[in-house]
């Protein structure tokens, strides 16, 4: 009952009604989505790919100074596009066994992040050539997180 109560006032929103008539807004705000989290998943890969061993010429803290920006900027643009998108067919989607999946995986992707920030990666500092091992579980896990997710939001388009 309460899904409904939501799904109908999501329905009734004026954008969320244009973007389910007009023909080119979803692919508008669906392709600002797909940017952002092209930026996002490619900011993480590049930092995840250093905590595993690549590039250890460059300093982790060094990297982190460039790419964790782009990454929380990226949210600025996929949060509120997604939300757009999951408002066009809220029970729909929520029905939909791919995006339930997609949702876990960003929680999971999230709790990831904070377990890693929280833990390994505040010795940082202290890796000159190599991250511990804990540090290259987390990074690990984050790159197949990602792929995971990209997989369920493709999937969608398809179950």
């Amino acid at each position: 009952m309460a899904a409904q109560g939501v799904a109908d006032i999501a329905a009734s929103l004026p954008l969320v009604s244009a973007m389910r008539d007009d023909p080119w807004l979803y692919p508008i705000v669906e392709t600002a989505h797909i940017v952002g989290f092209s930026v996002l998943v490619g900011a993480v890969a590049m930092f995840d790919l250093r905590v595993l061993g690549f590039g250890r010429e460059l300093p982790v803290r060094t990297l982190a100074r460039y790419l964790l920006p782009w990454s929380v900027g990226s949210l600025l643009l996929i949060v509120p596009t997604g939300l757009l998108m999951f408002a066009t067919q809220p029970l729909d989607l929520l029905g939909n066994r791919a995006f339930q999946l997609k949702l876990a995986l960003l929680a999971t992707a999230g709790l990831n992040a904070l377990l890693f920030h929280t833990g390994p990666y505040r010795s940082a500092d202290a890796w000159h050539t190599e991250a511990p091992g804990r540090a290259k579980f987390h990074a690990a896990l984050s790159i197949l997180l990602w792929i995971a997710v990209i997989a369920c939001g493709r999937l969608l388009a398809y179950v």
